[in-house]
């Protein structure tokens, strides 16, 4: 009989196996250490400017009490509240326009053979990668053109049209996707049971896609509201939005300690909105799993 030989089991290490379990709490440091600062980094300016908005002295160096003054004080500053009705005008106009325009833009886009599709897809994404001082001073250039025909063209006008030019691909960008999710053959369903082509799209394929054109529309006033350089291009004499007089404000004197109060409500507007439409959101969901 032929002795069998044993040969010893391969440890995990001589095939290559490495054990890192005695760095797992520095892994765990790190992870924290890197969320914390990723956290200041994108939080930090919007929790200074609240902390300033509280803040009972004018200058931003100096912490003396807390203090609500400043908010009720936004209404008394008359040309604060000039640049925010300005903003608002501006960006809710654009933002309309932007809005409806780009929806329907996208479901004609989406309609097109995928070749045609992209090569307009890759025009509407020249305006977002395009930088704001070469947009802003093309529209500017362009505007002067018009100046023999409409002597007054700057001001409201050319502002929201500015705006309505970097803001309009932002929506088409974000139904898009959303449209891709639809079942294809949605609008041919819709016309087959009788519906005319314009309620097919207003009664069907508009609220299939409202998540999208709700998040464009939400995209595009922000973008809206907080633009500055290609408002200053564009504006004309006397018609400032927030950005432009903030930009004056402080080449003249100190910031009023407003701007920060206003800042502050917009974030929380803003914020409550998201809250309230993300509730609303998986309210439905949850309503759709039930009633199946």
């Amino acid at each position: 009989m032929t002795e069998t030989k044993i040969y010893p089991h391969a440890t995990l290490e001589e095939y290559g196996y490495k054990d890192y379990s005695k760095y797992q709490k520095l892994f765990k440091v790190l992870k924290t250490v890197l969320f914390v600062v990723i956290f200041l980094m994108l939080y930090l300016s919007i929790f200074v400017i609240a902390i300033q908005s509280l803040n009972s002295s004018v200058r931003t160096s100096e912490f003396l009490s807390i203090t609500f003054k400043w908010y009720p004080n936004i209404f008394r500053e008359e040309d604060l509240m000039t640049a925010i009705r300005n903003t608002f005008i501006v960006s809710f106009i654009a933002t309309s326009i932007a809005t409806v325009v780009g929806t329907f833009f996208a479901v004609g886009l989406y309609s097109l053979e995928k070749k045609k599709r992209q090569s307009i897809m890759l025009l509407n994404n020249v305006p977002m990668l395009n930088a704001d001082i070469v947009t802003g001073f093309s529209l500017m250039l362009m505007f002067r053109l018009l100046m023999p025909l409409f002597p007054n063209i700057f001001g409201l006008f050319t502002l929201v049209m500015a705006h309505l030019f970097f803001t309009f691909p932002y929506v088409v960008l974000s139904v898009m996707p959303k449209l891709k999710e639809t079942d294809p053959n949605l609008m041919d369903a819709a016309l087959d049971l009788g519906v005319k082509p314009y309620k097919a799209l207003i009664k069907v394929v508009i609220p299939a896609i409202k998540a999208g054109i709700f998040s464009g529309m939400l995209l595009a006033l922000t973008m809206s509201i907080d633009d500055f350089v290609i408002s200053y291009f564009n504006t004309g004499a006397g018609f400032d939005n927030l950005s432009i007089w903030i930009y004056g404000v402080v080449g003249r004197r100190n910031l009023t300690p407003s701007v920060y109060a206003f800042s502050t409500l917009l974030t929380l507007f803003t914020l409550a909105g998201l809250m309230v439409y993300t509730f609303i959101q998986h309210s439905n969901k949850k309503g759709k799993k039930e009633q199946k």
